[in-house]
């Protein structure tokens, strides 16, 4: 991904990606490392922004949007007040009131929630023929990389989805890899070896290192089933390896993964949004 360009005026900043996903089939522009201090100061530098993009042909713009969905995007719009969980964007209120006042729609809507690590009921049987193992550290990258390609197929309908090369899925993981539990981390491979279907946890460790929190960030199945599966294998190991609350994080409140939380009785406790403009 490119580097932004960066726009300023006093009391506000951003970025502009000019490669971003469409918003309504129009050639759209990213606006994302945002801040603000005042509402005014930032609808100000939006509404310039947006002119500017207007001028050169563009037909809408997304934000607050790093480039694409991969990177840091969305707000926090509702929230009980809690401290944020590790891997979780957090923001001034003000940043939500720029946008509003700048004259923004919210184009998209998520949520996190959680539930007791108990292991969930399922109607849908697990499909047969898949072997469940766990993530391997010492082949992280060989690991990563049927991941990358798994979350290419699986990820492709999501709202404002683009590609991403192996290289930057890998390093946006890096950082990471020293902090998960290789047995959350959960893989679903067919007779042949092929990865079918993959589940992301890591412990909480904003919480510190004795958390009782784990995070379930996402799972992807490209077979009927194989999702509730891994749901269900990792909220049993999440339970027995001491783990009390498992946060749903960050989904959007029109995916699978949202109805499924809902059908558990988790409880939403952060709501989040993005935005655009079209012209």
């Amino acid at each position: 991904m490119s580097a932004p360009e960066t726009f300023a005026i006093e009391g506000a900043s951003a970025g502009i990606w000019r490669a971003a996903p469409s918003l309504n089939g129009a050639r759209t522009a990213a606006v994302g490392a945002f801040a603000c201090e005042t509402a005014k100061a930032g609808a100000g530098l939006l509404q310039h922004i947006a002119e500017k993009m207007r001028s050169e042909g563009f037909g809408a713009v997304l934000g607050p949007m790093d480039g694409d969905t991969w990177g840091r995007h969305r707000l926090v719009v509702e929230s009980d007040g809690r401290a944020p969980f590790l891997m979780e964007p957090s923001n001034p209120a003000c940043h939500v009131e720029a946008f509003e006042l700048a004259g923004w729609s919210v184009v998209s809507r998520y949520l996190s929630a959680e539930r007791p690590a108990d292991v969930l009921a399922s109607a849908t049987a697990a499909p047969p023929g898949l072997r469940l193992r766990t993530f391997e550290p010492a082949r992280a990258k060989e690991e990563l990389a049927q991941i990358h390609r798994l979350s290419l197929e699986t990820f492709s309908a999501n709202a404002f989805y683009a590609p991403i090369s192996f290289e930057a899925f890998f390093e946006a993981y890096r950082p990471v890899l020293a902090a998960i539990d290789p047995g959350l981390v959960l893989l679903a491979e067919d007779g042949d070896g092929a990865l079918q279907a993959f589940l992301f946890a890591i412990p909480n460790l904003a919480e510190g290192p004795g958390t009782r929190t784990v995070i379930l960030k996402t799972y992807a199945s490209r077979v009927k089933g194989g999702g509730s599966m891994l749901a269900n294998a990792f909220h049993e190991r999440a339970r027995d390896r001491g783990f009390g609350t498992v946060i749903h994080a960050l989904m959007h409140d029109s995916n699978l993964s949202a109805r499924h939380s809902g059908n558990t009785d988790a409880k939403v406790f952060r709501r989040y949004a993005l935005w655009g403009q079209v012209f």
